[in-house]
């Protein structure tokens, strides 16, 4: 009777205990309601211990009035237990071992199951994220690579920008001193046309241009009518386009002013009107669609300074009607100046695709990324899963089994407790708002 009241006692207590642990785990709001309901809790705990004192004092009575039939069965009662006792505790403990050994396998068994999962995943997550580590670390070593060729392209760049610019100043003073020299030789055509020639060459090597590569000669075509049209070369544009570059410029007139007693005003007249036919024959449609890139313009090349200036001497707007026509008159000066931005416009084409590359492999990059730390918070969910089932089982442990041993522990000595240890440790959590994205979305 006296177990059965603390019992009940124990009972009430242990459920206001109960609301209230329950209690504290919600908002602030609700704080005000809780605790009215564990005074009400309180206040029935205290109706119950004035039942109970008054249970004891009738309990009291009645004990008093069992006394003596208690004491006619005790030496009975104490001859049996002794009998009793030995067998019940060889039954206790077979019993207590079995339920011990049945739990611990039941546990045993399910955490083996919950580890030779949690180790199939982590090993597959291990190879999917190594899978994606090893691209990734070859993708950066191709970033490093291209970012590290480009610097070295760019210095180079600009050391033999300087260096051109050297070379072009010598050419040009060189040209100056070759041009009195040419005179008497020119007069022959088949000279004249291998000069012009080898001059050109000499021009696009001082610009840096590579033969076949960036330019074309002695490229040909035929007009509607048949009659063979052939620039001395084609500079091929970085977007595809072309710039036709002829030197067929006569030339006889100039030679004229050195014969004694010829008319100036009238060689420099034959000669700019040979400027004129040549750049209208170059404008005409027959001669830019034979190519099969589209043309830019087209360039006539003039092999000395002179010939230009003679022709501006008699008219000083042919250069400015010429580049109206989609002509330009070029010298060496100004044809190597227009190369080397051919040449410049080339190197700035290969860097933007180098930058082309780096920022396609920089996204690539960046998806992998993202996707890894996909993959890392799966990891730490499956970790996470793995620690809430062992503390799950140990939960079940200690409210279930455990109570039902601890009761053979009332009726013999057993001095070994099992107790084993919560898992406290937390998995951490990805922050980087990169690499969480994907999970978000």
């Amino acid at each position: 009777m006296m177990e059965l009241v603390v019992g009940a006692a124990a009972l009430v207590v242990g459920t206001a205990l109960g609301y209230f642990w329950h209690g504290s785990r919600h908002s602030a709001d609700a704080d005000s309601q809780l605790r009215t309901d564990l005074a009400l809790e309180r206040a029935r705990a205290a109706a119950l211990e004035e039942r109970v004192a008054e249970t004891i004092a009738r309990a009291k009575e009645t004990e008093e009035s069992l006394r003596v039939q208690h004491d006619r069965y005790v030496d009975q009662v104490r001859a049996d237990q002794d009998a009793l006792k030995e067998q019940f505790k060889a039954l206790a403990g077979d019993v207590l071992k079995s339920n011990n050994e049945q739990f611990l396998e039941v546990a045993s068994e399910r955490l083996k199951r919950a580890e030779e999962a949690n180790v199939a995943e982590l090993a597959k997550r291990e190879e999917s994220v190594k899978n994606l580590v090893e691209p990734m670390a070859k993708a950066l070593a191709e970033v490093q690579r291209q970012t590290t060729e480009a610097d070295k392209f760019r210095a180079q760049s600009e050391a033999k920008l300087s260096e051109q610019v050297k070379q072009l100043m010598d050419a040009s003073t060189l040209v100056g001193k070759e041009t009195a020299g040419l005179k008497n030789a020119l007069r022959r055509p088949e000279v004249r046309g291998r000069w012009g020639e080898l001059h050109l060459q000499r021009v696009v090597e001082v610009a840096g241009l590579v033969n076949r590569v960036d330019f074309v000669e002695q490229v040909s075509g035929v007009d509607d009518e048949g009659r063979r049209l052939r620039p001395d070369m084609l500079v091929r544009l970085a977007g595809g386009r072309t710039i036709v570059v002829d030197a067929k410029t006569s030339i006889d007139a100039i030679l004229d002013l050195e014969n004694d007693g010829t008319d100036r005003a009238e060689v420099l007249s034959r000669h700019a009107d040979s400027v004129r036919k040549r750049v209208t024959e170059l404008k005409s449609k027959a001669y830019t669609s034979q190519f099969d890139s589209p043309v830019e313009f087209t360039i006539l090349f003039m092999p000395a300074e002179s010939f230009l200036q003679l022709a501006l001497e008699h008219d000083p707007r042919i250069q400015e009607w010429a580049y109206e026509q989609g002509v330009v008159i070029a010298t060496p000066t100004i044809l190597v100046a227009l190369l080397r931005t051919v040449a410049h416009a080339w190197k700035e084409d290969t860097l933007a695709k180098n930058a082309r590359d780096v920022l396609v492999t920089g996204k690539e990059l960046y998806e992998r990324l993202t996707k890894m730390g996909d993959h890392l918070a799966r990891v730490g969910k499956a970790i996470d899963s793995a620690g809430k089932a062992y503390n799950d089982t140990i939960g079940a442990l200690e409210r279930r089994v455990l109570p039902s041993a601890r009761r053979f522990g009332q009726l013999q000595e057993i001095e070994a407790e099992f107790a084993p240890t919560m898992i406290e440790t937390e998995v951490r959590q990805i922050a980087a708002p990169e690499l969480t994205s994907r999970l978000d979305d």
